[in-house]
């Protein structure tokens, strides 16, 4: 993510689905793109940058009314990419930025 290293703080399993556009914003008052994740804040708070095994690299930037718990929602380009996603059970790296590199 531009120049800057990360490591995982924390490992979870985690019950991941995908979405797509919406027409509107983030909950960070962004549209969403890829990398965009959906959390419940009160377990993983917004701006937290992930890795989400399958999907990549993203960012906490998003909340949903079916994402509560240890629950996320990656974002997709188009509906065809979400579903193909489906719903599936996996490992979610919770990172912190190293600083001074």
């Amino acid at each position: 993510s531009r120049g800057k290293t990360y490591r995982t703080v924390k490992k979870m399993n985690m019950v991941v689905s995908a979405y797509t556009h919406t027409g509107n914003p983030t909950a960070t008052g962004e549209m969403p793109k890829k990398g965009t994740i959906a959390v419940d804040s009160r377990v993983i708070p917004l701006g937290t940058k992930l890795y989400v095994e399958g999907y990549g690299y993203g960012t906490a930037s998003d909340t949903g009314g079916g994402i509560k718990g240890e629950r996320l929602d990656v974002f997709f380009e188009n509906k065809e990419q979400a579903l193909k996603w489906g719903i599936k059970k996996v490992e979610v790296h919770v990172l912190e930025e190293i600083k001074g590199n």
